[in-house]
């Protein structure tokens, strides 16, 4: 899980999100993405119609999640970089 993490928490950080504390438990990153919305539901929605990537919105955990995203890094790595490719790919639009 390791070098999935390492290298989620990278890509993220590369195209801008904020990641205040990395995970060290669990297999989520729980980002910031207020640089790119202010409804993370819809945001989320956006991005799984137009990417196919699907990330939980940070609102479901609560008002103090709104503006953050959960990526899960429980995938293959293959599977993970073709999601940040097309993550990166949809936000540089």
């Amino acid at each position: 899980y390791n070098q999935r993490r390492q290298y989620m928490i990278k890509c993220l950080r590369n195209i801008s999100f904020t990641i205040a504390v990395e995970p060290r438990g669990a297999f989520y990153v729980f980002a910031n993405a207020k640089k790119f919305c202010n409804d993370s539901y819809q945001f989320a929605l956006d991005l799984l119609k137009n990417t196919k990537v699907a990330v939980t919105p940070g609102i479901d955990f609560g008002d103090n999640g709104e503006g953050y995203l959960r990526f899960s890094y429980a995938n293959s790595l293959e599977n993970i970089e073709i999601g940040m490719d097309r993550l990166e790919n949809y936000l540089k639009k």
